[in-house]
């Protein structure tokens, strides 16, 4: 039996549902700024500023990103242990897998923190 020491959550049941989960947040999110932006059809930078202002937005934004943050990770070690085998790339296979999971977390960390930093003005 394989042990997976990479994945978000040790199980395939768990990255699939986190998957679905954080796709379903992120298309609420979408749909909410796209509505938000056909109901105000002049929208200048003050309304824009007002909206995130609003501690529900930040809260919504917050857990949008962290929704980003969990489908992306879950979709690039699928695609590492899909496509980074030793039969596609031969021997260095883990290696090379490992390097492009670390770059991936570290990117998405940053990306998740700068986004923290953002939206909460730190």
């Amino acid at each position: 039996m394989v042990t997976n020491v990479t994945n978000f959550s040790r199980s395939g049941l768990y990255d699939w549902m986190a998957q679905r989960v954080s796709a379903v947040v992120l298309a609420a999110y979408f749909l909410f700024l796209i509505g938000y932006l056909i109901a105000n059809p002049g929208l200048d930078y003050a309304q824009w500023h007002g909206l995130f202002s609003t501690n529900w937005m930040r809260i919504f934004s917050l857990l949008a990103l962290v929704a980003l943050s969990v489908h992306a990770w879950v979709g690039m070690w699928t695609i590492s242990t899909d496509y980074l085998t030793n039969m596609a790339i031969g021997k260095w296979a883990t290696g090379v897998r490992f390097l492009f999971q670390a770059v991936c977390g570290i990117a998405m960390f940053t990306f998740f923190v700068w986004g923290v930093q953002i939206l909460w003005g730190i």
